[in-house]
């Protein structure tokens, strides 16, 4: 039974995530994704279903178009893999918490998980191929989360006052972290996209996993960065997105912040 929920959730996962891929591509172009047939972004011929089977199509088209032949980028399974694996994972977590709860809230509070996950997807690979983390992304994010503490406040009564207040003061605190970076380094240092992510990640983790979320954050970007210069790829001067750092962060925290909590109060007591 458990092996059919996972597999319909790992082909859910996949279908969300090929259309993270058109998202991802059409913010660039200022196209709607909503609307028109996905097509070949080198010869704009429109695409089939056959040709639109996430991974498959690329495995047996050995990621080329079907129809000009020019490579297919490696983008588009991996963000259609890392969604499918994502979202079996908080399957995963959530599936023990099933019958314990209220089905429409956990099946809310699946939905809501999936929701930002996606988000959170788009924001990395946009950034990292970008530069930018768009207004269109973050927003809706910020929205989501704080309708879904609303709902959950009045129909579930999930949230007390105390947690709503700590999530508020996290974000609002992360946000000012990162502002005061952007206006000592005069924005060289962090954007104000960077800004409205943090406030993002502080809405959705509150504290202490804020915390955790930004400690890995600045430390898994010190180490790739440390590794980049030594392969001489970047300088010290070279332009880094922060913003796949600080998504990784996110869902490092999100998912296993009370462990590395508990891992690193353990440590200290050694």
């Amino acid at each position: 039974m458990k092996f059919l929920v996972y597999f319909f959730v790992f082909s859910f996962g996949l279908i969300i995530g090929s259309f993270l891929n058109c998202v991802i591509y059409r913010l660039l172009k200022k196209e709607s994704f909503l609307k028109n047939r996905s097509y070949c972004p080198h010869c704009k011929h429109t695409l089939k279903w056959q040709d639109l089977i996430p991974i498959f199509s690329f495995l047996i088209l050995k990621g080329r178009c079907r129809y000009c032949k020019k490579s297919i980028s490696f983008q588009y399974p991996l963000v259609e893999f890392a969604t499918a694996s994502l979202f079996t994972f908080i399957i995963f977590q959530n599936l023990g918490f099933l019958f314990s709860t209220p089905f429409i809230f956990w099946l809310l509070n699946i939905c809501f998980l999936f929701l930002v996950s996606s988000f959170l997807i788009i924001i990395f690979v946009y950034d990292l191929k970008h530069y930018i983390i768009p207004d269109k992304v973050i927003y809706p994010a910020i929205l989501v989360s704080c309708v879904w503490y609303l709902i959950s406040s009045i129909f579930f009564s999930l949230y007390t006052k105390y947690y709503i207040l700590n999530t508020i003061y996290s974000a609002f605190g992360a946000a000012f972290f990162f502002l005061a970076i952007v206006l000592l380094t005069r924005g060289k240092g962090m954007g104000m996209g960077d800004v409205k992510l943090a406030f993002f990640m502080g809405l959705l983790l509150g504290f202490p996993n804020i915390l955790v979320a930004l400690f890995l954050s600045f430390f898994l970007g010190a180490v790739i960065g440390i590794i980049l210069i030594i392969r001489g790829k970047k300088t010290f001067k070279s332009e880094v997105p922060f913003g796949p750092f600080l998504v990784t962060g996110t869902f490092l925290a999100l998912f296993l912040g009370e462990r590395i909590i508990s891992f690193y109060f353990r440590s200290l007591l050694l």
